[in-house]
C-alpha cells in the first residue's frame, strides 16, 4: 500500500431521506496526519449558501485506518462538524467506511480521481456562475 493519500478524491455518501450525494476532497497526507478541503452541492431545499458547501478536513492515517472530521465552513443549513471512519484499500485508491453526526449516521465511498489536481481545479472554477 502507498503511504501517502495525498490527492484529489471524488466521493459519495448516503444520507437517509436524502440519498446519495456527491462531494470532491483534496487530501493532504504529511506522514499519516490528513488536511485538505470538500466541495459538495447543498441537498437541502433553499439552501442559502449559494447551492454548494465547502468543508475542511482534519485527520490522520495508520496503516488502512482513516479518521478525520469535515468542518462545513461557514456551518449553516443543520451542517457542523460530520466524524467520518474508514478504511483503504490496499492499492490506495479507494476509502470506504461510515459518517456519523450525533443521531444520524450513514456510509461513504471515496474514489482517487484519475485527473491531476490542477486539472479538477480549473474544471471547478469554469463551473462558478460569474461575478
Amino acid at each position: 500500500m502507498t503511504d501517502n493519500l495525498t490527492g484529489v478524491w471524488d466521493g459519495t455518501y448516503v444520507q437517509s431521506q436524502i440519498g446519495m450525494v456527491t462531494f470532491l476532497a483534496t487530501l493532504i497526507d504529511s506522514g499519516g496526519a490528513l488536511g485538505g478541503n470538500v466541495t459538495e452541492p447543498c441537498i437541502l431545499p433553499g439552501c442559502l449558501v449559494g447551492g454548494t458547501h465547502n468543508a475542511s478536513i482534519a485527520g490522520h492515517r495508520s496503516g488502512s485506518a482513516v479518521s478525520f472530521i469535515k468542518r462545513y465552513e461557514p456551518s449553516g443549513c443543520g451542517y457542523d462538524t460530520v466524524f467520518y471512519e474508514g478504511v483503504v484499500n490496499a492499492d490506495a485508491t479507494e476509502i470506504d467506511g461510515r459518517w456519523r453526526l450525533p443521531g444520524l449516521s450513514g456510509t461513504f465511498l471515496m474514489v482517487r480521481s484519475t485527473k491531476p489536481a490542477q486539472s479538477i481545479a480549473t474544471e471547478e472554477r469554469t463551473k462558478e456562475p460569474a461575478r
